[in-house]
């Protein structure tokens, strides 16, 4: 078998579904978002957890009998939530000079 012969299936780009085309107003919409007030930055680093809460490992007597995966990553906007709120964290760090521990788990 040589390499020419193989053929890669990730190399061709899935088409949009419907919703990813209506979403993608709100995601351009969120991606452009300015980061200008220490209020504003503040909101969204409190509405916008730092880790999934739905995250759990379930356990009975000190043994773990299962594990619940995080579902953040099922929201069709969850990489610009997450870019949201690291703009957000930087412009308290960066501009206001806080301490953005608090808002760390």
């Amino acid at each position: 078998m040589t390499v020419s012969s193989i053929s890669y299936s990730f190399q061709k780009s899935p088409r949009p579904t419907i919703v990813s085309r209506l979403l993608q107003p709100l995601r351009h919409w969120l991606d452009t978002v300015k980061i200008d007030n220490r209020q504003q930055a503040k909101l969204i680093c409190r509405l916008i957890p730092s880790q999934c809460p739905f995250e759990r490992d379930i356990q009975f007597f000190g043994k773990t009998l299962f594990h619940i995966p995080p579902m953040c990553k099922l929201n069709p906007l969850y990489e610009e939530f997450v870019g949201l709120r690291f703009r957000s964290l930087c412009f308290l760090a960066e501009v206001c000079k806080e301490d953005v521990s608090v808002y760390c788990r």
